[in-house]
């Protein structure tokens, strides 16, 4: 192919039996299994074990790896004491990748990726993987107590992966309807094919790069606005609108300008996202619960109304951004730390991308459309 495509829309960038998506009808599967069904039934660490080996695993695999994840939650000291040399106003994302990127300096194991040939020790890919899955949720919340200036919580072997996360965070035994959200959340977020992040797993995992760097690189891709950096925006755009009363007004503005109506639309999707869809159930269940409301919600339904009666014949509608920075909120977690959570959660597909990658590795080289100047002669310095 000698046709260039900006951003490389449509072009298979490789073969992958992990995630499909259906973007007219708006279906997410993994692993063949309908994301709407894994949400209702199943645990993020079911479904990372799903992502992970193509199969829903037995009662004794689903416990044995859950207690591979209990054993990995704690990092080692030193890790803890290099955060607390990072300034306390740097994004939660930032300090993500600086952390994980460190990881690979005190946990090393690159003995697999040194060859030219593909990585075939299935427990060398197993047991990294595990590593960096069982840590991501802890160094996101021992994060949250250090910028504050307090020493982090250290993680239980009691809790399940999305309890143990929000134990960390909040310092006390999480309400079960708020854990049971949180592993829905994980679950909803945790593959999604090859989008930019995961694209940077396989470029960066072709070259058998140790697996903490390539994770440490998709974590930069996520935290872009066009990607998982969009659920804090969609936050303060709403605060920005003010009111469901200003809704209309304020997304005519930003088409008139042809600016990003945060939240809406998606490459894939020609119809509402469907982890959009349970996010604004499950945040709509939740204030039922809680016998309150959250002028937010009110006002995201009435952007998303807005936005859909003048762009759904363009294919344009809500994206999974657009309701998990409100439920998150509603969680009470700080907005910056939204996209972190994301990153906890799609571990889990990265390192299944990265584990197909290394089974048929071929190290990614593109070609490019040469646009620049003809061949020339140098002309020296004193005559130009």
């Amino acid at each position: 192919m000698s046709e260039y495509l900006p951003g490389l829309a449509g072009v298979p960038a490789t073969k992958s039996n992990i995630s499909d998506i259906d973007g007219d009808k708006g279906l997410l599967s993994y692993r063949g299994y309908p994301i709407e069904q894994l949400a209702a039934n199943s645990s993020f660490e079911e479904t990372t074990l799903l992502l992970l080996d193509g199969e829903l695993p037995t009662r004794d695999q689903l416990r044995n790896f859950d207690e591979q994840l209990k054993e990995n939650r704690r990092v080692k000291y030193n890790i803890r004491e290099l955060m607390k040399t990072l300034p306390i106003t740097g994004h939660p994302m930032e300090m993500l990748q600086t952390a994980v990127a460190c990881l690979g300096m005190f946990y090393p194991g690159n003995e697999c990726l040194t060859g030219s040939d593909a990585c075939e020790d299935l427990f060398y890919i197993h047991n990294m993987t595990v590593k960096i899955i069982a840590r991501m949720g802890t160094i996101v919340a021992m994060w949250e107590h250090i910028r504050r200036g307090d020493d982090p919580v250290p993680p239980r072997k009691d809790l399940s992966h999305a309890e143990n996360f929000l134990y960390m965070l909040n310092e006390k035994e999480p309400d079960p309807i708020l854990a049971r959200i949180m592993d829905v959340c994980l679950i909803l977020h945790a593959e999604h094919t090859i989008n930019a992040s995961t694209f940077s797993v396989l470029v960066n995992g072709s070259t058998l790069a140790s697996p903490y760097s390539v994770i440490s690189s998709a974590i930069s891709a996520l935290s872009g606005p066009l990607h998982g950096g969009a659920n804090q925006r969609v936050l303060e755009m709403l605060e920005q609108v003010g009111s469901p009363a200003k809704a209309e007004e304020y997304v005519d503005k930003k088409l008139a300008n042809k600016e990003v109506i945060w939240g809406m639309g998606h490459r894939e999707y020609k119809t509402k996202d469907p982890r959009a869809k349970i996010l604004q159930k499950m945040v709509t269940e939740l204030l039922e619960k809680k016998g309150g409301s959250n002028p937010l919600l009110e006002t995201a339904i009435a952007v998303e109304k807005a936005a859909e009666e003048r762009l759904a014949h363009k294919g344009v509608y809500a994206n999974v951004d657009f309701y998990s920075g409100i439920l998150y909120s509603e969680m009470g977690i700080p907005a910056d730390q939204f996209t972190a959570i994301f990153a906890i959660a799609r571990s889990a597909g990265w390192l299944a991308h990265w584990r197909e990658q290394l089974a048929d590795n071929r190290i990614f080289r593109p070609t490019q459309v040469y646009t620049g100047k003809p061949l020339r002669d140098y002309v020296p310095l004193d005559k130009r």
